[in-house]
This record gives C-alpha cells, structure tokens and sequence, in this order.
C-alpha cells in the first residue's frame, strides 16, 4: 500500500453560494496539480454567516454539484462541510465525492456547538451518535469528523474502532481569546492518541481562527496554516503509521469501549 498525499485547503467562506463554489473548485483543481488524491475542505464550506441562519443552504445542490464535476474532473477525492435543508431546518454534513464524482459518504455532524454564546442548535439537528463514517481512498481508511467533536475524543475512538488510519476534520472554529491554541492542542492530542493522521481544514476569515493543519500519528505538526487562505499539501507515509502503531501499541491496550449515547 503507497503513501498518500492529501491537501487541505483553507479559505473564507461568506453568504455567497456562487463565490464559495468558485473558491472550492478552484482549491480542488489546485490541489490535483500538486498530486493530491484527496481534499479536505472546511466546514460551512458552502456558505458561512456571523449569525447562522436557514437560508445559508440554500445553494446546497449547485455547490454540491460543483464538486462533483470538480472531483470527476480532475479523478480525486474531495470532502467539504456543506448545509442540507431538512424540514425547515439543516443538517450540517459532510460529503464525500469519489474521483467519478459520484457522493460515496456524508456524515451528519453528532456535537452542535452550542458553547462560547453560539448555539448551532437554533437551526441545524444533529446526527445520530454512534455511526462512524470510513472512506476507502487509495486503500487508506479516512474517518470522518466535524469542528466541535475534536472536544469529545470518544467520537475519534469510535472511527479508529472502524478501520480509520487518518481522521479528517472540517471547521469552521470561532475566533476568541485562547481558541486557536485550544484547536491546536485538539487536533494533536486527537492524533497522538488514536496514533492515526489527523487532517484540519479549518476556515479563515473574521470571526475564524484558520489554522488548518496536517498532524502525524505522534501528534507531530507535519503542516500548518496561519490566518489566511491557503493549501497545505502533505504526504501521509505509510512505513510511519505502522511503524507508530507498532511501536506504541495502545489501541491494543485499550480496557474501555465506547458505548453511543441516546
């Protein structure tokens, strides 16, 4: 099994559907040049507001067709976060296109980010816990996750319990005083202890703390953006995620499971 060189790409999204499209299927294509076979997108990828609101999923099904060109066209993978209406409200997911561009998985964000005076709850419903989402991209097994579950470190177990090897987050992480070194912390810890790659696309902009990361199974900072937008672009190894694994064997040595709860 070869190594596998991702991107992960950083921007700011705002109200404008048409605009965040453009910038996603430009950051695809992009990345494609540079050999990646799988991109990472951040969350609210398709729309981002100060205030969230129901009409900010609007544009869902253009954007989401968008990608799927963008992904056929250039034969890689792609996940970003998008909005889905669901009955006068939404669902914040993200999907996953296969390189024909076909959507091969989405995964309904479990945790809302009702914290820090934000409550995601007003308008969006959570997914159902206990449902890890795992891609096959080039015979790596990718978990999904989504911004606020970083906090909750059962929700990683549950991906690597499922064959994940490298743990995708998309975010939209609020900006505030000691947020981007709480992300920071968040992202290595949640790599170091699954011994798994960690991938973070985390959007930029006011009111976002960017950040965007790629992080190795020791929670070694293999990239890392600033504030702005950007592509990070990083090989995963393969020989090191074994080697890692084999030599600090604490999956194995797990005494706890993780049981869903209602």
């Amino acid at each position: 099994m070869t190594d596998l060189r991702i991107a992960v790409g950083q921007y700011a999204a705002t109200e404008d559907h048409e605009a965040n499209a453009a910038i996603a299927v430009g950051l695809v294509a992009q990345a494609a040049e540079a050999g990646a076979r799988l991109v990472l997108l951040p969350e609210y990828a398709l729309a981002w507001a100060p205030r969230l609101h129901a009409g900010l999923g609007d544009g869902h099904a253009a954007f989401a067709d968008a990608l799927a060109g963008a992904a056929r066209a250039h034969g890689v993978w792609v996940v970003a976060g998008t909005l889905e209406p669901a009955g006068g409200r939404l669902l914040n997911v993200a999907i996953a296109l296969g390189p024909d561009g076909r959507r091969r998985a989405a995964y309904t964000k479990v945790h809302l980010f009702d914290a820090f005076g934000v409550r995601e709850s007003d308008v969006l419903d959570a997914g159902a816990p206990g449902q890890p989402v795992v891609i096959d991209v080039d015979g790596w097994q990718v978990g999904l996750a989504t911004c606020y579950d970083l906090r909750f470190p059962e929700t990683f177990r549950l991906l690597v319990d499922a064959g994940a090897q490298v743990l995708a987050v998309g975010a939209a992480w609020a900006a505030g005083p000691g947020k981007a070194d709480q992300l920071k912390v968040l992202a290595r810890a949640r790599a170091l202890e699954n011994t798994s790659y960690l991938l973070l696309a985390s959007q930029s902009g006011e009111g976002r703390t960017g950040r965007s990361a790629a992080v190795g199974p020791l929670g070694e900072r293999l990239s890392e953006a600033g504030e702005t937008p950007e592509l990070l672009v990083v090989d995963l190894s393969r020989q090191q995620l074994n080697t890692v694994r084999e030599r600090v064997p604490s999956l194995q040595h797990r005494r706890y499971r993780v049981v869903p709860s209602d």
